[in-house]
């Protein structure tokens, strides 16, 4: 049985075979060592990461004892819906590049890792905070890379329509037309947002590459 540790754009943790492209954690251990199961907390600090599952060819056993708790993500626009930043160490030109749009963003001229994860511990739906709502029309504006989501659904917008996400892969692409009238609910951070309007481009799982309207476009992913 997989393990409880594939992160949803909502942040929630699930079990799922599909691994994603990313890994990260959430401050420390969230996991009993000897089941491998989640304990009932989501979070051990603020300083949520999105980290690369492969860096100087380390190699780690997945929720072992006084270990952080591994997480996977599809790709980095799921972990940056979810609330997390990217990793200093194995991710050093990015993270920094992250780090000046978000803190262009607060209209600031530099922001230490600390002060973005408190940021963003404010602003993480996983952690109660009540996440905005959007109109089709105001979704139309959003930079490419951005989450939101129709109730239990979730979709990410690249160039004009919406990817419905799992986490396998983006399913073939819908026209944010079909949700005229209603709300959709922005799952990115308000902050994070700001940093992609300021000229940081996330990065996409390479189903989101599919563009004919009838394909299933999923990519496969490894499972552990």
């Amino acid at each position: 049985m997989p393990l409880q540790n594939r992160v949803t754009p909502f942040g929630a943790i699930e079990r799922d075979p599909a691994r994603g492209l990313l890994m990260g954690n959430r401050g420390g251990r969230l996991h009993d060592a000897a089941t491998r199961t989640l304990t009932r907390r989501r979070w051990a600090s603020h300083h949520w990461i999105i980290c690369r599952t492969a860096f100087r060819g380390r190699r780690r056993p997945v929720m072992a004892a006084r270990s952080y708790t591994e997480l996977f993500f599809l790709d980095e626009v799921t972990a940056l819906a979810a609330g997390h930043r990217l990793c200093y160490e194995c991710q050093r030109h990015r993270a920094q590049h992250f780090a000046a749009a978000f803190a262009a963003g607060l209209g600031t001229d530099a922001m230490r890792a600390d002060v973005i994860d408190r940021q963003l511990h404010g602003e993480r739906r996983a952690c109660g905070h009540q996440s905005p709502t959007l109109s089709v029309e105001e979704l139309m504006d959003l930079p490419n890379g951005v989450m939101v989501a129709d109730g239990a659904d979730s979709f990410a917008f690249r160039d004009g329509r919406l990817l419905p996400w799992t986490h396998s892969g983006y399913r073939a692409p819908v026209t944010p037309a079909q949700f005229a009238g209603r709300s959709l609910t922005q799952l990115t951070p308000a902050s994070t947002v700001n940093a992609m309007r300021q000229g940081f481009a996330p990065r996409f799982h390479p189903s989101a590459a599919c563009v004919h309207p009838s394909a299933a476009c999923v990519h496969p992913s490894a499972a552990s």
